[in-house]
Formats: structure tokens, C-alpha cells, sequence
């Protein structure tokens, strides 16, 4: 067995994997709406946490976006908060309109 990590687009799933060696460690769900990816969801199974595999599937899977040319939809708090410290060279970012809390108002 290897320790290499590798990062896939698995578009059948709607999600990019992060696999270390055979073992898939965790993804980051995504839809597509016209020229847009629109990541919701990211997960790392427990028992690889700790590890900076989300950092490395969030930099791989934001870098496949821009090389699509797609204009990416941070919905997903761990994407969002990835974009938000990191610079993507040459993403095109639409930041989504969450609706507000209604115990601010």
C-alpha cells in the first residue's frame, strides 16, 4: 500500500475525491449550473483528519475550476473560508447571498 495522495473528478458523484493510497479520504460535493461550480459540501472521513488533506483537495479542486473556466460558488463553509485565506490565481469568485439571521435583525 502507498501513502501517495491524488485528488479526482469523480463527475458521476458530483464531487472531487481525495484518495491516500487506494482509500478514499474524503470530497468536496459540487453542482453545476451553466459556467458556474457551485461547491456545498466538503468532508474528510475521521479517521484521516488531521492530516491537511482538505486544504489539498480544496487548492486541487479550486485549480481544476479555473482551468475549466468556471466561476466558483463558495457555498460550502470549508471552500469558502479556504477562499477567503488563499489565493486562487485567476478564479473568478461569485460570493453567494446567504440569507440573513433572523436574531441580527
Amino acid at each position: 500500500m502507498t501513502d501517495e495522495t491524488t485528488v479526482t473528478r469523480n463527475d458521476e458523484e458530483s464531487r472531487f475525491e481525495i484518495h491516500l493510497g487506494e482509500t478514499l479520504a474524503g470530497f468536496a460535493q459540487f453542482r453545476m449550473r451553466g459556467d458556474e461550480i457551485q461547491f456545498i459540501h466538503t468532508e474528510i472521513d475521521p479517521a484521516f483528519q488531521g492530516k491537511g488533506l482538505a486544504s489539498v483537495l480544496a487548492a486541487q479542486a479550486l485549480t481544476d475550476a479555473v482551468t475549466a473556466g468556471s466561476t466558483i460558488v463558495p457555498y460550502c463553509p470549508y471552500i469558502a473560508g479556504y477562499l477567503k485565506k488563499h489565493d486562487v490565481a485567476g478564479a473568478n469568485i461569485r460570493w453567494p447571498e446567504l440569507p440573513k439571521d433572523p436574531t441580527e435583525v
